[in-house]
């Protein structure tokens, strides 16, 4: 994780833009990697719409950005959430973040392993470490959100520009 963190860091300093083309399942943006399938919201957090149920973690270069996460607050189940508004603090070494959603809908489900084990987060940011999972309320905020290839090349310029 922290030769992760250093790669990354490091690459972003030198403005080394690690962007190819690798599986069709990711999109490899340096060290962190961005998914087919999902959307993208430009506060870093992601989306996965499947049938009544959307998904919603931060992702990994939001992770990557954050450094190893001590902390994470979630709304409880039943809470509205609104498109751009805030649900939630996750807190790293580093820094304490706002989590803001994607989309708007109820909250249907909190990963509660999470409150033990915090750092999956970190380890696995699409898979085990998600964060909500909602009843969206408005079906079309997905469409206002970036695909993959935006959400990379949005990645890379905010990096440019730090």
């Amino acid at each position: 994780m922290a030769l992760r963190m250093w790669a990354s860091s490091t690459a972003n300093a030198l403005r080394i833009s690690c962007a190819s083309k690798t599986p069709a399942f990711a999109l490899s943006r340096c060290f962190s990697s961005v998914l087919d399938g999902l959307k993208y919201a430009s506060s870093h957090e992601w989306v996965k719409h499947e049938g009544s149920v959307a998904t919603v973690g931060i992702t990994d270069h939001a992770q990557d950005h954050l450094g190893e996460v001590v902390f994470v607050e979630l709304p409880e189940t039943g809470a509205s959430v609104k498109q751009g508004g805030g649900f939630g603090v996750v807190e790293s070494v580093k820094a304490t973040s706002d989590v803001n959603s994607p989309i708007s809908g109820e909250v249907i489900e909190v990963n509660s392993k999470l409150t033990q084990t915090p750092g999956l987060v970190n380890s696995s940011p699409y898979e085990e470490g998600w964060l909500i999972k909602v009843k969206p309320s408005s079906p079309s905020d997905l469409e206002s959100l970036m695909d993959p290839q935006a959400y990379t090349k949005f990645c890379e310029e905010e990096n440019a520009a730090h």
